[in-house]
C-alpha cells in the first residue's frame, strides 16, 4: 500500500499529524526538507552575528520516513486527536 501523495510532499498543518500504516508509530520520524529563507542578519563590530528576522519563502518536504520501522511507504497523515481526548 503506498502512502498519499499528500504524506510526502508537506508537513503535517495544525490539527494533523504523521502515522506509519507499518507500525503504527505517531511520534517519531525523519524528515527530509527543502526551505528557502530571507534572513536579516544583524552584524556587530566585532563580526559575531544573529539573526534578528526569517522568513520562509519557499519549503518543500523531500521525504518522510518512519524512525522505528524506517518504512517511507507507509507513512500518511491523518487528523490528530484533540488534546481533551
Amino acid at each position: 500500500m503506498s502512502a498519499p501523495a499528500d504524506a510526502t510532499s508537506r508537513l503535517p498543518s495544525a490539527g494533523e499529524r504523521y502515522r506509519c500504516d507499518a507500525c503504527g508509530n505517531v511520534t517519531r520520524f525523519d524528515v527530509v526538507s527543502t526551505v528557502q529563507t530571507r534572513s536579516y542578519h544583524h552584524f556587530d563590530l566585532g563580526g559575531s552575528s544573529t539573526i534578528d528576522e526569517e522568513e520562509v519563502l519557499a519549503s518543500s518536504v523531500e521525504s518522510v520516513a518512519c524512525r522505528w520501522c524506517g518504512r517511507e511507504d507507509a507513512v500518511r497523515i491523518e487528523p490528530a486527536p484533540s488534546a481533551g481526548t
